[in-house]
């Protein structure tokens, strides 16, 4: 592979990762995150919380103590990602510890995706739609540690990416309970009734299951899928600031929602590192096709 293709696709794993962990970090520094739906957990929670302390259930999920604990604990986890996302950027300089920390870091995005997948009663569908957040500081260590992009990491960024799209698209078609903010964004940005809001998202769940098909056909015809899966895991990501943003309230609105942007943003560049593989590979295969016609000529 030429090194410029092979400079480029890093970079965009690099910006992939440092993307998913600063967002993350910002929503654990200065919003909340789902720690409590397994600490408040009475059925898994309690017996161990009567055995090592001597609080009662009911006096732990109502000790303000303990919900300041576990806030300066989620606080503690910003700063992780934080340094993650700091290692992502120095890799290069730092190879041995920033490895570490991306790998951590990793370990952490997986762990955060099964307390969403439990917030959300259990949908499956839920968890492996973080699919690129929790792999992109992988594809990242796996590429810096080979120094090369082999068909078996290209096959499982097509694998993340296709979970991604796949299960947001069973969010859209209503296999699982439409989120309101699905239907309230589409108003907001496109100005339709909830009707054609609700049309919209059917269909926009159609191309999310044709890309996480066509993605694994040949390179010729993977590329446009491929390409719209770029653009519209682009817009998909830019959606949570742009029907949001109120022009009275711009910096409280940036404040309240860029960080939702930030950590999807491996849905536009790791489909993108994906595609200029693909573009790459198929350039090389037409210029091989052409060398042999030659030389049959």
């Amino acid at each position: 592979m030429k090194s410029k293709t092979f400079r480029f696709v890093f970079l965009l794993l690099q910006i992939a990762t440092v993307t998913v962990f600063a967002g993350r970090a910002w929503q654990h520094l200065f919003w909340d995150a789902p720690y409590r739906v397994l600490l408040w957990d009475a059925h898994l929670m309690s017996g161990l919380v009567e055995r090592f302390s001597s609080m009662s259930w009911g006096e732990f999920v109502a000790s303000p103590s303990v919900d300041a604990a576990i806030q300066e604990s989620i606080f503690i986890t910003g700063i992780f990602y934080l340094l993650c996302a700091l290692a992502a950027i120095f890799l290069k300089k730092i190879p041995f510890i920033s490895s570490v920390f991306l790998l951590l870091g990793s370990t952490g995005l997986v762990v955060l995706a099964g307390l969403c997948l439990k917030e959300k009663f259990y949908h499956f569908g839920q968890f492996f739609e973080y699919s690129l957040q929790f792999s992109s500081p992988l594809f990242l260590f796996f590429v810096f540690r080979q120094k090369k992009i082999s068909t078996r990491l290209v096959f499982w960024m097509k694998m993340a990416t296709a979970a991604t799209f796949i299960c947001h698209g069973l969010y859209a078609v209503g296999y699982y309970p439409r989120p309101g903010n699905f239907v309230e964004m589409t108003i907001n940005i496109l100005g339709v009734s909830e009707a054609n809001a609700i049309r919209f998202l059917m269909l926009a769940g159609f191309f999310d299951f044709l890309v996480g098909i066509g993605i694994f056909l040949p390179k010729k015809v993977a590329i446009p899928f491929l390409a719209y899966a770029t653009i519209w895991g682009l817009a998909t990501a830019v959606a949570r600031v742009w029907a949001n943003l109120y022009p009275g309230f711009v910096l409280e609105s940036l404040h309240q929602w860029l960080f939702e942007t930030v950590y999807r943003l491996p849905q536009f560049f790791i489909p993108l590192a994906i595609l200029v593989l693909c573009k790459y590979h198929f350039s090389l295969e037409k210029k091989a096709l052409s060398h042999r016609s030659l030389n049959h000529v």
